[in-house]
């Protein structure tokens, strides 16, 4: 008895951390260079994955994308029942013109929604792009993302110390 009174509060904080880390936050490493300039291949940021019980998914959240060969990190652009539209490097929601609020790297080649089949963006869909609009694999490429492959926001750098913090 005296023995499992010692070990209860280290069985407590690894069932914590556990829980945590399987139910709210878990780290994601950047991979890739589809977020440059405001995301690096390497860097360690925080998942929220409550965020999303409790808010509605909102243009230009980072988010991470369960997806086959690993998760993605991508930017939110179109929301469901929306037309996007990408002309002459600028965005057209519905369309009207759209600042971009963000560092992106390269120009936004003309684009739009109905090269993904549809005349907007169905219920529980998303369009995500990357920042680095020359090289990223995205909704352009791969088309819309439902909402139950969203695991949840990434807005918080853990590593490197440098860019410790929230992003934009």
């Amino acid at each position: 008895m005296k023995l499992f009174k010692e070990i209860l509060p280290y069985i407590c904080v690894i069932l914590f951390v556990i829980l945590l880390r399987t139910f709210i936050i878990t780290p994601v490493q950047v991979v890739g260079t589809s977020m440059v300039p405001n995301l690096k291949n390497g860097e360690l940021m925080i998942l929220n994955k409550i965020t999303y019980k409790f808010n509605d998914i909102k243009r230009f959240d980072i988010v991470v994308v369960d997806y086959p060969k690993e998760p993605l990190i991508k930017r939110v652009i179109g929301l469901p029942g929306e037309k996007v539209e990408y002309k002459d490097n600028k965005l057209y929601i519905n369309g009207k013109y759209v600042e971009e609020n963000f560092s992106k790297n390269g120009k936004t080649l003309d684009y739009k929604i109905s090269e993904s089949g549809y005349k907007i963006i169905p219920k529980d869909m998303y369009f995500v792009v990357g920042d680095n609009r020359i090289n990223s694999a995205d909704s352009r490429s791969i088309g819309l993302i439902p909402k139950d492959q969203i695991m949840g926001k990434a807005n918080f750098v853990l590593f490197p110390f440098d860019k410790f913090g929230f992003i934009k």
